[in-house]
């Protein structure tokens, strides 16, 4: 997972509510077994619509959405925060999303900023012309204008995205541990690890 300490660009001016992950990527694309080209289905319903953020060439590219409260309600699957990456998307802006959405964005390196309704029609309104700026480290959003939005972000989710750590990198961090147990279950306990492949 790359690290996310800094997020930076133009943002989609969405703004929408109660986007549920079938809109994020519609059950139709739920068949690949690969992560990629999920961002073609990425808002396939939407992009229907004429005049769409998400086609727009002015936004080519963003990698901040700005969203309406409850984003990513609806099911479960993962395949949304997937498909959000393959598009670019590093952060999205809402008052609140679902709790399976966020822990799904967290655990692919998708940061997830909740601000108040009026920071983010603020937002909104910079998005249309102007760049946006997420600091991870300081908990800060800014714009070019002296807009400046502070928001709360778990500690542990903090330092897994600054740090670029997924559930597997997480785990290595603990190497040396997992080896010091596994040789002492062997030495005190070898009826446990014969024939599992860790006995020496």
């Amino acid at each position: 997972m790359e690290p996310v300490r800094h997020v930076e660009g133009r943002a989609y001016p969405f703004g929408r509510q109660n986007v549920d992950t079938d809109v994020i990527i519609p059950a139709s694309w739920l068949k690949t077994v690969t992560r990629e080209g999920l961002g073609r289905g990425a808002f396939e319903t939407v992009r229907k619509e004429p005049g769409n953020v998400f086609d727009d060439p002015r936004w080519a590219g963003a990698p901040i959405i700005i969203a309406g409260d409850n984003f990513g309600c609806g099911s479960s699957r993962e395949h949304a925060a997937w498909a959000l990456l393959d598009m670019g998307v590093k952060a999205v802006i809402a008052p609140s999303f679902s709790d399976i959405f966020a822990g799904n964005a967290f655990k692919n390196g998708i940061l997830t900023v909740a601000l108040p309704q009026p920071a983010i029609d603020r937002l909104m309104e910079v998005a249309e012309t102007d760049p946006i700026s997420i600091d991870v480290e300081h908990q800060v959003v800014t714009t070019p204008f002296q807009d400046r939005f502070t928001f709360d972000i778990d500690p542990f989710r903090k330092h897994c995205l600054v740090e670029g750590l997924d559930e597997v990198a997480l785990t290595l961090t603990r190497g040396a541990q997992i080896e010091a147990y596994e040789a002492r279950q062997r030495a005190e306990q070898p009826w446990v690890v014969r024939g599992t492949g860790l006995a020496a």
